[in-house]
């Protein structure tokens, strides 16, 4: 770990920032007094029946048959938005799109999704290559949330993708730890073991 402050004291930062710097997830969220583990994460179940996943299953594969996304906002377009939209319809929570977020001059920035319900949060950061720099990026995002919300959940969930694969993260509030789960689910072809 860095025993030097990675970020400038005079220096301001947004959050698509942290995916440049080239030091460790747990150094950069150290910077802010949290810490860092990569281990397996047992994920929260949606207990009601599921409905349209086949028809979403299958409207992923076209589009990756049809397009080659390669900007990241096709990818959002093609390969998100169609999985966000259906969660949305699932379990009536709130969604968001470039959801603005200004906790202080280190942490500020736009959130690319933002799903709120009662009190689960779930931020999705899409990245069209780097999942683990992206991680980083998620990681800072909770932490802003976690400054940014009173009496809310005590987990933060959060995911990074590249549309194909994702990344599954949680922020445990009260231990301010940060958590990478280490499994990367693929889409279309997932199911949450």
């Amino acid at each position: 770990m860095s025993k030097h402050n990675i970020l400038k004291p005079d220096q301001s930062y947004t959050f698509s920032q942290y995916f440049q710097l080239t030091n460790s997830t747990a150094e950069i969220v150290a910077e802010f007094e949290y810490s860092y583990e990569r281990t397996s994460l047992v994920l929260s179940r949606y207990s009601d029946e599921i409905k349209y996943l086949e028809f979403l299953q299958e409207y992923l594969q076209r589009n990756i048959r049809l397009f080659n996304p390669i900007a990241e906002i096709s990818i959002r377009e093609f390969l998100i938005a169609p999985i966000l939209a259906e969660i949305y319809d699932q379990t009536q929570a709130q969604l968001y799109s470039e959801y603005p977020l200004n906790v202080n001059d280190k942490l500020k920035g736009t959130l690319d999704y933002y799903l709120h319900k009662s009190n689960s949060l779930l931020v999705i950061k899409a990245k069209q290559s780097d999942i683990r720099r992206g991680f980083t990026q998620l990681a800072v995002e909770l932490i802003a949330l976690d400054k940014s919300l009173d009496n809310q959940s005590s987990i933060l969930y959060g995911a990074v993708t590249n549309g194909d694969d994702w990344k599954f993260g949680t922020l445990h509030r009260e231990q301010k730890l940060v958590t990478e789960n280490i499994k990367l689910y693929r889409v279309p072809d997932w199911t949450l073991d």
